[in-house]
């Protein structure tokens, strides 16, 4: 089996990197840092999200599967620096070379990992091979839209159309999985900022099993697994998650009905 690894981020506003372009020193707190980016973002844009140079990334949640089963996990601690994240994610692409799989990591994901990289100095070779070094990369590797290397799952889906995207909550809900409990986006920076940090991290490993979940399904709608298949692919992750016993996962369980 190709390994696969399937990959989701939880940013929160680049307080340092927004002082250091505005001129604001350390007097103003980072809350106040925040809430001024945001309002000019507003003024300018219409909304308040952040262009995604300017989104730190605070979880990198991965759900991995080879020959030796399924794991589910976040990179690292909740304290460790940003650019150990994310070399920790690019290391388990230059070991493995997996199938990557997200939903919407061509339009957030993968850029905020290229920009935050390129301001760490952080080393990806493999993940940026596209031919120099590997020649099968060069029809297949992981920058190239329509190589199959990465599956942005969501753009797929879609059929590259931005306009037809639905969102991973209400499509996993849909398909009879859990979904999102607790949290969404909007709240990684509240939530993280008070300290639930562990909170943030687990909502990142629900979403990386959501999307696990319904790369299944269409894998089963493209005829790459049987139903027996799938149905064993299904039952491998619930039997995987009732073995770690932890309170998000027991949360996600007992929303998750046992039928097919």
């Amino acid at each position: 089996m190709t390994p696969m690894l399937v990959f989701d981020l939880e940013t929160i506003p680049d307080v340092e990197g927004l002082r250091a372009l505005n001129g604001w020193g350390g007097d103003v707190p980072d809350a106040e840092v925040v809430e001024r980016a945001t309002a000019a973002r507003r003024e300018a844009v219409g909304h308040d999200f952040l262009p995604l140079h300017l989104q730190k990334i605070a979880v990198v949640g991965c759900v991995f599967r080879d020959d030796d089963g399924f794991r589910v996990k976040c990179i690292g601690k909740a304290d460790d620096p940003e650019a150990t994240l994310i070399s920790g994610f690019f290391k388990t692409i230059d070991r493995y070379t997996p199938q990557l799989i997200s939903w919407n990591g061509s339009g957030f994901d993968l850029p905020v990992l290229h920009y935050r990289g390129l301001i760490h100095g952080i080393q990806a070779s493999r993940y940026w091979d596209m031919g120099e070094d590997d020649r099968d990369f060069r029809y297949s590797n992981y920058i190239s839209r329509y190589h199959n290397r990465h599956c942005d799952l969501m753009d797929l889906l879609a059929k590259y159309n931005g306009r037809a995207n639905a969102p991973l909550d209400e499509l996993a809900k849909l398909c009879g999985f859990p979904g999102k409990l607790g949290m969404d986006g909007s709240q990684v920076w509240p939530a993280w900022s008070s300290g639930r940090q562990e909170e943030v991290r687990a909502y990142c490993e629900t979403d990386v099993v959501n999307t696990w979940l319904v790369y299944c399904r269409f894998r089963l709608m493209r005829g790459m697994l049987s139903r027996a298949q799938y149905d064993a692919e299904v039952d491998l992750v619930r039997s995987t998650l009732q073995s770690l016993d932890l309170p998000h996962w027991r949360e996600y369980l007992a929303n998750w009905p046992a039928s097919r």
